[in-house]
């Protein structure tokens, strides 16, 4: 999640402002929330403080499809759902999107997928932190004799980290518990 604000960034892309303010008014309790009147603004608004992104894929001059291909062409962490009146079709096998929506969208659809992005990021992060961990753990057990591991205090911190991260991570997968079945129960299709 971003660093500047304590509720995770949500950037919603529509080039109907009365769509993308309804969504906005949605989710403002829940979120710190900006919107973008279309792709090029999107382009200007989205960075790394941005954690989500809700794009409309139909839109003149710069489509949500080139908005998802910029993003993820500048290395941007932030995740997207595509939340469209676009019937999916093949084309979408090959898009860099993390969720896919169809308008119209109620507010428990929209807040459970920002949520679940949200979950998998944090996932991620620790993931990412604790193979990174582990493995100076490993190459430091693989050259030290077991004395000079206990000696460290560098080595007990990393072990205390790692312990620490693997809580997390296993926190984090009993949030996943029933992923498929939350997963399914978002409404991606219109009603």
């Amino acid at each position: 999640m971003n660093e500047t604000s304590p509720e995770p960034r949500v950037l919603i892309v529509d080039d109907d402002a009365e769509v993308a303010d309804v969504y906005a008014l949605r989710l403002r309790d829940d979120y710190d929330t900006e919107t973008a009147y279309g792709g090029e603004e999107a382009l200007e608004e989205v960075d790394e403080s941005v954690d989500v992104v809700l794009l409309d894929r139909r839109m003149p001059e710069v489509s949500g499809d080139d908005v998802l291909s910029a993003i993820r062409d500048r290395g941007l962490d932030t995740r997207v759902i595509m939340i469209t009146a676009v019937d999916p079709d093949f084309d979408i096998v090959d898009m860099p999107f993390d969720d896919y929506l169809c308008k119209p969208v109620q507010k428990g659809d929209l807040v459970a997928a920002i949520d679940q992005q949200l979950t998998a990021t944090r996932y991620d992060e620790r993931l990412t932190e604790y193979l990174e961990v582990t493995s100076k753990i490993a190459l430091l057990e693989a050259e030290k004799t077991e004395p000079e591991l206990d000696a460290s205090d560098d080595v007990a911190d990393l072990r205390e980290r790692a312990e620490r991260l693997r809580e997390e991570i296993d926190e984090a997968l009993a949030e996943f518990h029933d992923f498929e079945a939350a997963f399914n129960e978002i409404s991606r299709h219109a009603e």
